[in-house]
């Protein structure tokens, strides 16, 4: 979401980091074009005045002219106002109320809202290990209750049985009760929307909240929608009264101002971000962690925690076994390429990693993304059970099979067993070193002694490699010297 800005942020805050001394000009002239790329993503222009205010009043005092790195002071003079605009600190659902606790989700329609009725109560049943009982109100979309109960089924979260012809209020009424009387932690409340904002809409989402009562009021918005979504947050905010934001296609490619302006005018924390069309593609907000991404800084504790959340607890012990006894074949490898893809591919995993956005365009030109995993799993389902675990018994005519097999070429064949040979080479090395092997496998919760306990990001410094140079399988970056 917020690709365009960062690179525009990070152009602008490198050329600082060059210079050995900066001058209140110097200062001057980065800060205007941080307010036109600001600007230029959509970011309420209020927002913006703001913003580039409180930076200046910083950035131009004594101590970071006369620092030893003022380039770097006035990085982080960046940072900490864009953690401060987008909230300081995350705020987590809050469910401390007697139960059934009253979640209502409101937006107009085509925000999304159904989807994150569904994300957000299978999120509260797995990992709060509560019981969710959905509701849909919305009785003029065609099929809206039909959809929520198809993803309750999904999902596998009890929703309320549709009335025909009952009004919102009255199924309101009705799925209190019903959570009540079915011993129910928490009823999620998904309600109609209107292509805009109109008086029957408002009134409609009073009369609700009068009824429900409910602890939580969360407006579901498009991120992608821009300043639109700033006056969308205020009119909701004024009639309904809103606790908390979601900001759904955080995934797509917008500009990002909706994040960052919503915040700052409403006063609301933004609670969660979608980011995906599955179930499970719901993220808590982390104002720091978000910050340190749009400026190039990674968020390694994302990352771990994903993989925490999408690794198999068993396919990883395996997996650490054989590493140990220094065996990897292309079943293996397989495996992996199987894992990124469920920890949001390439794309989502390189999001994550410090200074990865310095080396954006050589990778990209390399054409290293999610359709190069897919090819290569093609190639590996195209090999029989013998090829897969003894890859050198692979010569001419069996790589030419394979590559016609899986709609490949020979040389694609010839580049995904190179990768193989890398990794197997790394993982034999990394199996001799027991003690960097423990580290790795310790910062993931489950694995190795890892607990379940909150990831220090400091504690993975001796476990993370410093940088993706000579990583195996990414072509054109640069070699480490």
């Amino acid at each position: 979401m917020f690709d365009a800005l960062s690179q525009r942020l990070n152009a602008i805050l490198d050329r600082l980091t060059r210079r050995g001394a900066l001058s209140e000009a110097d200062v001057g002239e980065a800060l205007r074009e941080v307010r036109r790329a600001l600007i230029e993503a959509d970011v309420a222009l209020d927002v913006v005045r703001s913003f580039v205010d409180r930076v200046r009043a910083e950035a131009v005092g004594e101590a970071v002219i006369r620092s030893v790195t003022p380039g770097q002071m006035v990085v982080k003079i960046v940072h900490d106002e864009l953690v401060r605009t987008l909230g300081s600190e995350g705020t987590a659902l809050d469910l401390n109320a007697p139960a059934p606790v009253p979640v209502m989700l409101v937006g107009l329609q085509g925000s999304g809202k159904t989807t994150t009725a569904a994300k957000l109560a299978k999120r509260i049943s797995e990992r709060e290990r509560r019981k969710v009982l959905m509701a849909s109100l919305d009785v003029r979309r065609p099929a809206a209750q039909e959809q929520l109960r198809v993803l309750g089924e999904q999902t596998g979260i009890d929703t309320l049985p549709i009335v025909p012809g009952q009004q919102p209020d009255a199924i309101a009424t009705r799925a209190l009760t019903a959570a009540r009387l079915g011993g129910y932690d928490v009823v999620i409340l998904d309600t109609a929307g209107r292509t805009h904002i109109d008086e029957p809409l408002m009134a409609e989402m009073a009369e609700i909240r009068r009824i429900a009562a409910p602890h939580e009021i969360l407006l579901v918005a498009d991120s992608l929608t821009g300043q639109d979504a700033v006056n969308l947050a205020q009119s909701f905010d004024r009639r309904v009264g809103i606790t908390g934001l979601v900001l759904t296609r955080a995934d797509g490619d917008g500009r990002g101002g909706a994040a960052l302006s919503m915040r700052a005018v409403t006063g609301k924390p933004i609670k969660f971000l979608g980011t995906g069309e599955k179930l499970d593609a719901l993220e808590e907000f982390e104002p720091r962690r978000l910050a340190d991404r749009i400026l190039g800084m990674g968020d390694i504790v994302g990352l771990v925690e994903k993989a925490a959340a999408s690794l198999d607890a068993e396919k990883a012990k395996r997996a650490a076994e054989k590493m140990r006894k220094g065996a990897f074949d292309l079943d293996d490898l397989a495996e992996q390429l199987a894992q990124m893809q469920k920890m949001g591919g390439m794309s989502g995993m390189l999001g994550m990693l410090p200074g990865i956005g310095k080396v954006k365009q050589q990778i990209d030109a390399a054409g290293f993304d999610d359709r190069l995993f897919r090819r290569q799993a093609a190639i590996i389902s195209s090999m029989t059970r013998e090829e897969r675990r003894n890859p050198d018994i692979l010569k001419a005519s069996r790589k030419k099979r394979i590559a016609a097999g899986s709609g490949t070429r020979v040389e694609d064949v010839n580049r995904l067993l190179k990768m193989h040979r890398q990794m197997a080479d790394m993982m034999k090395a990394m199996g001799r070193n027991k003690g960097l092997m423990s580290r790795m496998l310790g910062a993931i919760p489950g694995m190795a002694g890892g607990s379940a306990a909150p990831i220090d990001p400091d504690a993975l410094s001796g476990a993370l490699p410093r940088g993706l140079a000579g990583l195996p399988g990414l072509p054109g970056l640069p070699k480490k010297k």
